[in-house]
């Protein structure tokens, strides 16, 4: 059996994906998490076959997660299980070691198939995620968004900035002083052209950085 810890902040989406994995009948669902930090322990207390992660999560999302987890556990399989299909996304992920890449909308008929993928060695992108890291490759995206020129850092905390955070949550969050979340606040306004907390919730909103 391929043991699998799922993690996702949305209890009715976990159910769904457990009974999708474990209809299969070759695998299960060993572990739950519903943020990045549960994940990451849940892994160091019983190691999965593979990692199903959802990028946005509260408290460490799904970037920092594959990052932890990759520099710890190199040859732990990782498939991303996201609503977002954006090219940076894609491009984020695969760049912080994830195998596999699919979209919660292709699950119901790509999930096992991923899993066993990766599972294996190999690596699985859905067809809208292969088309996005194709077009980055190719250097050729259509319509480049300005979330390109953020840090993986800067995206996290413009997250939890969009989500209503406190300065000392955040850095709290990632083990950084509150200075350092101050530079990245005054960075994120500059780089994006914005002028205040509110304008960067929205920003967040309308580029699906958080969901509402």
């Amino acid at each position: 059996m391929i043991r699998i810890l799922l993690a996702d902040d949305h209890s009715i989406v976990r159910s769904g994906l457990r009974r999708i994995i474990e209809d299969a009948g070759d695998m299960v669902v060993t572990a739950e998490a519903a943020d990045g930090r549960e994940a990451i322990e849940k892994v160091q207390s019983d190691p999965p076959d593979v990692a199903v992660i959802d990028i946005s999560m509260p408290g460490l999302d799904g970037l920092e997660v594959i990052s932890q987890l990759r520099h710890y556990y190199p040859k732990l399989p990782i498939l991303v299980l996201t609503m977002h299909e954006e090219e940076q996304y894609v491009v984020r992920s695969i760049a912080a070691g994830a195998n596999g890449y699919i979209t919660k909308r292709s699950a119901p008929e790509q999930l096992v198939k991923a899993i066993r993928r990766v599972h294996e060695g190999g690596r699985f992108l859905s067809d809208s995620a292969a088309e996005s890291l194709a077009q980055h490759l190719a250097g050729g995206s259509r319509n480049r968004s300005p979330l390109e020129s953020l840090s993986n850092r800067e995206i996290q905390v413009l997250r939890h900035l969009a989500l209503g955070r406190t300065v000392k949550e955040i850095a709290e969050a990632y083990h950084l002083s509150t200075n350092t979340v101050h530079t990245y606040r005054i960075r994120l306004l500059k780089k994006l052209n914005l002028r205040n907390n509110a304008e960067l919730s929205l920003f967040a909103i309308q580029n699906r950085l958080v969901e509402i």
